[in-house]
């Protein structure tokens, strides 16, 4: 993965839509946003989407069906401690995602590689963002 790529994921900003209406902002490498704290609690978590597998634009329909799987997979994990849609916006792109709190790490990482994700935003509880890269090879990590 070339480290452009890396840049443009890292500087994405990543809305999680919020119970009451709006979206709160998540942004790699910094706390997770106060009105996500409480509500996360001691979990883990992590923003995640089936859109265009290997940062390779899709067809519309395509990624509306991979996301459609990827919410049914979420729903059967049985760490899932609950679900809200999201949206990564970038300098020229959008894709719908998800926000989803519960799911350890090795579960995400699974899940990234099965959509075909090349990397995405996770934490634990309050702590940091941080973006993990889903390379099928290990090392797997955090893009430095």
């Amino acid at each position: 993965m070339d480290s452009a790529l890396i840049t443009a994921y890292r500087s994405t900003d990543y809305r999680v839509r919020l119970a009451r209406g709006g979206f709160v902002s998540i942004q790699v490498d910094a706390p997770v946003p106060e009105p996500l704290r409480a509500w996360i609690g001691p979990h883990s978590w992590a923003f995640i989407t089936a859109w265009n597998p290997y940062s390779q634009v899709r067809p519309r329909a395509q990624n509306h069906a991979a996301q459609h799987r990827l919410l049914d997979t979420l729903r059967q994990l049985p760490s899932t401690v609950a679900i809200r849609p999201a949206i990564g916006v970038g300098a020229d792109w959008r894709e719908p995602s998800f926000f989803v709190v519960g799911p350890a790490l090795a579960e995400t990482d699974a899940l990234a590689q099965q959509f075909q994700q090349n990397a995405y935003v996770h934490g634990l509880a309050s702590g940091y963002a941080r973006l993990r890269l889903a390379s099928g090879e290990p090392p797997r990590g955090q893009a430095g």
